[in-house]
């Protein structure tokens, strides 16, 4: 699954850690996400979109 975690924490000026710390995850694991290697579950995934205002949808995709 792919996903823009990575554009839009940099477009709002986090760092992973800064974005871990909002989300209660490691910088590992956001990391982990934005590379792909980790697919977030159902919780985190809301809480990402939340944070940046967007729906699951928006920020997670099959191509």
């Amino acid at each position: 699954m792919k996903n823009d975690v990575r554009e839009l924490r940099m477009a709002a000026g986090l760092s992973q850690r800064e974005l871990g710390e909002v989300l209660n995850v490691s910088r590992q694991t956001v990391n982990s996400i934005e590379t792909g290697r980790y697919d977030p579950s159902l919780p985190l995934a809301i809480a990402i979109a939340r944070h940046f205002r967007r729906t699951v949808e928006e920020i997670f995709h099959v191509d």
